[in-house]
């Protein structure tokens, strides 16, 4: 059995793991920090501080008898790709399947978010990865959406009511903007876009989306007998 080592920056986001991958032969160690995201409205907050404070838990985290990581906060990943110092295990981004699926499926795009110091990393992170894999006419169009005052209510520990109020907002997006392909770009979003794309009928797409194939490919793991 493989083991991961799950970088979390809320606790709330280790069901959601535990649940998306249940059905495979895994075992999950979670390692959370909420630090960067309690500090990210200081003036002196900036890429650089986040990229040292996670390259620092990764080296950790490489040590500790794990196969591979899996960072589940677009915060963090949105650094991966300037580590520099390399780890001696894989290390996978929690948007990484949704990244497959862009390159794959090359379409409009439109990301919501309810944590605003994640939407310029992520984006800038999403568009610099899709212009070393695409060529200029195959790539998708990207446009993001920050759903302003929700992601508040989940630092504060105010789970159902962040989930009620993220859910009526993102069926209504769904509904307007059905010429694009909406994606809940954060892992604590999940829960809310499938009951929204129940509601609406239209396809939500979340982090959680393709993690399983995901991880079956870039570490091997295995469906449960």
């Amino acid at each position: 059995m493989n083991t991961a080592a799950c970088f979390h920056a809320h606790h709330s986001n280790i069901r959601l793991i535990e649940q998306a991958l249940a059905s495979y032969n895994i075992e999950l160690v979670h390692y959370v920090d909420p630090g960067l995201d309690r500090l990210k409205h200081d003036e002196d907050f900036s890429s650089t501080l986040v990229q040292e404070k996670v390259n620092q838990t990764l080296q950790w985290m490489s040590r500790c008898h794990a196969d591979a990581i899996l960072v589940t906060c677009t915060l963090f990943t949105a650094v991966l790709e300037q580590q520099k110092q390399p780890l001696p295990i894989p290390v996978t981004g929690i948007d990484d399947s949704l990244l497959a699926m862009m390159r794959t499926h090359p379409k409009r795009y439109l990301l919501a978010f309810t944590n605003p110091a994640t939407v310029e990393p992520t984006m800038a992170r999403y568009r610099e990865h899709l212009d070393q894999h695409l060529a200029g006419e195959d790539k998708p169009e990207l446009e993001s959406v920050l759903l302003p005052g929700l992601f508040d209510m989940i630092m504060r520990g105010e789970q159902e009511s962040y989930l009620a109020a993220l859910k009526d907002a993102l069926h209504q997006l769904a509904v307007e903007r059905k010429n694009s392909c909406l994606i809940a770009a954060q892992l604590s979003m999940a829960p809310a876009s499938e009951q929204a794309s129940i509601d609406s009928g239209i396809t939500i797409y979340t982090p959680l989306t393709g993690l399983g194939a995901s991880l079956e490919r870039d570490i091997g793991i295995t469906p449960r007998s």
